[in-house]
């Protein structure tokens, strides 16, 4: 049953991460309610997502390509913030991970539901920021070390994070920004996943389970995504989130 349940959480992960985002507010729970450890879980839906975000960075190659220019800086710049925050993560006991859980499920949770508005508000600071260029560009740099950090120490809500700091950086054409949105998450996934393998933080059984299902909830999203309204899988991602943030703050805080 365990193996089913992991499959099928992969499965709609996949699905939702296709579609509109939020996967990891079913693959993360689904480990952990299977009696994976909490920081092991972490690692383990970190390295079961990255073949997703290695597949998407492959689709929109032709688009990352006419932005060749700073891809390098983009790179590097993700590999630091991410080997950061997975140092972070493994320099964390499993009681103190567990009580910080809630929060960042909260934390991805708000990021996802008012993605927009987050969108909206850093449009806006790019253009009031774009005169102070030398500032702006180590600010960027900055923020996006942050960002890899966040993601290096959770994945979930990373791709939401991500879009914004590249509006933030005044980004436009959504193909590009999806393209590199993608090669930044499998950078931090990478060396994270690389760090994760030399502490044996990995559970490769199930997380080789959930794996499989992604990739397959991801060319099942494929087929049939134009038949589905993105309104109404985004508002099940956000209730779903809610109810695991609410689960796991009561898990934690009250038991």
């Amino acid at each position: 049953m365990d193996w089913m349940l992991l499959f099928v959480a992969g499965i709609l992960g996949g699905v939702l991460n296709s579609i509109a985002g939020g996967g990891s507010f079913i693959t993360f729970p689904a480990l952990m309610f299977v009696g994976v450890p909490p920081i092991i879980a972490n690692a383990t839906n970190t390295f079961a997502a990255c073949a997703g975000y290695l597949s998407g960075t492959y689709g929109f190659r032709k688009d990352i390509a006419k932005h060749q220019g700073s891809l390098f800086k983009l790179v590097l710049l993700s590999l630091l913030g991410g080997g950061a925050g997975s140092y972070l993560l493994l320099s964390t006991s499993e009681e103190q991970f567990l009580h910080v859980i809630p929060w960042l499920l909260l934390f991805a949770t708000l990021l996802f539901i008012f993605g927009a508005k987050i969108s909206e508000f850093t449009s806006k600071m790019s253009h009031a920021s774009s005169r102070f260029s030398l500032y702006h560009r180590f600010f960027l740099a900055f923020v996006l070390v942050a960002v890899s950090a966040y993601g290096g120490f959770f994945n979930a809500g990373l791709g939401v994070i991500v879009l914004s700091y590249l509006i933030l950086a005044g980004y436009q054409d959504i193909n590009l920004m999806n393209g590199l949105k993608l090669l930044v998450s499998s950078s931090v996934s990478i060396v994270a996943i690389v760090i994760f393998v030399i502490d044996d933080y990995i559970d490769w059984s199930r997380g080789s389970v959930v794996m499989l299902g992604t990739l397959l909830g991801g060319y099942i999203a494929a087929r049939v995504s134009r038949q589905v309204d993105p309104s109404y899988v985004r508002g099940f991602v956000a209730v779903s989130s809610v109810v695991m943030t609410i689960y796991f703050f009561y898990d934690v805080y009250f038991t």
